[in-house]
């Protein structure tokens, strides 16, 4: 062959049948070599502590050369070899390579796309289409290139604070780490301080939005959440933001983030908006809960308050009602009773008109019939003597339908006397 030191006929080689590709194994006057003892590949014999030094490298690149000369064409610079004509000569080699090289080029276009992830094809660096979970093809590179984001991790982006790591996560302050005052520290709707960390959980809703709308989406989404949670803070009092406003502000903040995020078209999704902590700042906290503490106090005797008034309002205009009911139904009533009086007074009068004696007579028995039932009777025995007229002031008080003192121009009648 063309890299052996001897011809087809040398007879260096003991007799093997040929020469050997790197020389005769026999071959004693290669230098280096021991004469009649067996050499190596590169004409060198077997190696030990004591053997010879490894064999020339120009030596080893000339043959290299050689080789590759019989691969190329003619017109390449290949035919100037001692290489014999076989199915490397004459460019069929070269061309046996290209095809190689081509096929391998065109089958790099393959690429998988995890279940994951969204596959975002680049055409000399510009976006050109987005491609599904699976096996798919692209031109190879460098005319399209492929970028696979996780579009279905939940990515976490924490404001006011950072988590600690986990070795000493137990021992620092829970889960909230470290805070971050500049960020932390809010201003409030009636002018107070507080102090909220909170994260906020995103995903990749469109890949080649996420890659080419903006620059930093992550730094964009913690811009825009710290910048909506401002805002919405500034309109809320501190005392709904520590205690029943959390899970409203939580929406308020997660819509707001949003929708700046759809008008800069990131591609981005907001899933979660958590509140973390939310205090008064850490130096004026103790002073807070004392003012809280007498905020409390004073709600809980206005309360109290409150509930005396909506107790003894409520009786005090039953009671109102209910003299002014009487008082209108004496009124009434007295108005009645005079009208009849006087209706019957007209009655008597007209009879009176009619029949004079008659009226008389009857008005002097009615007269009597009133006077007798309303006056006890004594009847006496006309053989009784020494009978002491008596005049019962104290007894006629008790006596029913008697004045409560008699009349100056009546005296009262004494007792037994009969009419």
């Amino acid at each position: 062959m063309p890299w052996n030191n001897g011809g087809p006929g040398d007879g260096s080689n003991g007799g093997s049948g040929g020469p050997s590709p790197w020389g005769s194994p026999g071959d004693g006057r290669r230098s280096g070599g021991r004469p009649g003892g067996p050499q190596g590949p590169w004409g060198q014999g077997p190696r030990g502590p004591g053997g010879p030094p490894p064999p020339d490298l120009d030596e080893v690149i000339a043959r290299l050369q050689a080789f590759v000369r019989g691969l190329l064409p003619p017109g390449l610079g290949g035919g100037r070899g001692t290489r014999p004509p076989g199915f490397f000569s004459g460019g069929k080699g070269f061309a046996l390579v290209a095809a190689l090289v081509v096929a391998v080029w065109l089958f790099s276009g393959f690429y998988r796309v995890q279940p994951d992830e969204q596959g975002v094809v680049l055409r000399f660096g510009a976006y050109n289409r987005t491609t599904l979970p699976g096996l798919n093809y692209r031109l190879p590179w460098p005319i399209e290139s492929v970028v696979r984001p996780a579009v279905t991790r939940i990515n976490r982006i924490e404001i006011g604070y950072r988590s600690a790591p986990e070795t000493i996560r137990a021992s620092a302050r829970g889960e909230s780490g470290s805070d971050v005052l500049a960020e932390s520290l809010m201003l409030t709707g009636d002018e107070n301080i507080v102090d909220i960390d909170f994260a906020v959980f995103w995903r990749i809703r469109d890949a080649g939005a996420f890659l080419f709308n903006t620059r930093n989406p992550a730094y964009t989404v913690k811009s825009a959440s710290e910048s909506v949670m401002r805002e919405v803070i500034g309109r809320t009092p501190i005392q709904p933001a520590l205690t029943d406003a959390r899970a409203q502000i939580e929406v308020a903040v997660k819509s707001g983030v949003q929708a700046i995020m759809d008008a800069y078209g990131s591609g981005v999704e907001i899933t979660q908006i958590q509140l973390q902590k939310v205090d008064p700042p850490a130096a004026v906290i103790d002073s807070f809960r004392d003012v809280q503490r007498a905020n409390t106090d004073a709600e809980r005797m206005r309360n109290e308050a409150e509930g005396y008034r909506n107790d003894i309002v409520p009786r005090a205009r039953g009671d109102a009602a209910s003299v002014t009911a009487e008082a209108e139904a004496a009124r009434q009533a007295g108005i009645a009773a005079a009208t009849g009086q006087a209706q019957r007074f007209l009655s008597v009068l007209k009879a009176y008109d009619a029949a004079k004696d008659v009226t008389l007579q009857r008005l002097y028995l009615e007269t009597m019939q009133d006077i007798l039932t309303k006056t006890p009777t004594i009847v006496l025995d006309e053989r009784l003597q020494g009978v002491l007229p008596l005049l019962p002031l104290g007894d006629a008080a008790r006596l029913p339908g008697a004045p409560a003192s008699p009349s100056p121009a009546q005296p009262a009648q004494p007792r037994g006397a009969t009419r």
